[in-house]
């Protein structure tokens, strides 16, 4: 796997795992159009790559990502309607095609995680977060709408949850966001927080990739699928599985009393 050259993220492969760190610390990772636009190649450059187990996404310098760039949306001021709406797209785009990864994501959540932060954090498959990180939808307070967010907001912790925090731009910590389903782990401090990062890459490590990605886009499916329908497809999806060379080795492996190759 080659992976593209970026300005705005740091980015380390090392047992499995790609650690993608947003770097804009200055602008507590703002997210930029460059910085939307990189995070889009690098999540398409690793998305048939098995060796690649899962990708841990986090920010540089305490804070996870303060939301969008006020620089591109001065930018697009002077190019008018279109240009806002083609910048708000595209940030739409990659939280889909995050969402839709054949990795496990894994959030690591400190400090601000607003606005496009938030969205992010909504479409990791598992989200760590420091129980002092400073969670919101801040746009209705700057007159604007958290649109691309919104629908993966509602999906992660409810409709319910999501009028009242959208509606009053309401900041809450790790803990509130254990409390609502947005996050699976609140924790106190910098140690507790990668002792958590190590177990649960460890636990994904013990699972088989290519059983991950089926299983991930199988539950992805069951919010939109007809059940028949999706029922039908996952029997043949487990045919596949259990016929193919992961199914086999996990099998014997088993029979074997040893752990898969996988895993090992």
């Amino acid at each position: 796997m080659s992976l593209p050259n970026t300005q705005t993220l740091l980015l380390e492969r090392a047992g499995g795992v790609l650690h993608i760190t947003l770097n804009r610390p200055d602008a507590r990772n703002a997210m930029s159009l460059t910085m939307v636009e990189e995070l889009r190649a690098v999540l398409a450059a690793v998305h048939s790559d098995r060796e690649v187990r899962a990708l841990v996404l986090r920010g540089a310098g305490g804070h996870f990502c303060a939301g969008g760039d006020i620089g591109d949306m001065a930018g697009a001021r002077a190019k008018g309607h279109d240009a806002y709406r083609a910048l708000n797209r595209v940030f739409g785009a990659l939280l889909e095609e995050a969402q839709h990864t054949s990795q496990v994501l894994v959030a690591v959540l400190e400090g601000a995680v607003l606005g496009g932060g938030f969205g992010l954090a909504c479409v990791s498959d598992i989200a760590i977060a420091s129980t002092s990180a400073k969670f919101g939808l801040p746009e209705t307070s700057l007159g604007i709408v958290p649109a691309q967010i919104a629908p993966f907001v509602v999906k992660r912790i409810g409709l319910t949850q999501a009028r009242r925090l959208a509606l009053t731009a309401a900041r809450f910590d790790g803990e509130e966001a254990l409390r609502l389903g947005l996050v699976h782990f609140s924790e106190p401090d910098e140690a507790r927080l990668e002792q958590r990062l190590q177990q649960v890459l460890e636990q994904v490590r013990q699972c088989a990739p290519g059983a991950n990605a089926a299983t991930k886009a199988l539950l992805l499916a069951s919010e939109n699928e007809p059940l028949d329908a999706l029922l039908d497809r996952a029997a043949g999806l487990f045919a596949d599985a259990v016929t193919g060379q992961e199914g086999t080795e996990g099998t014997l492996a088993f029979m074997q009393k040893r752990k898969p190759k996988w895993a090992r």
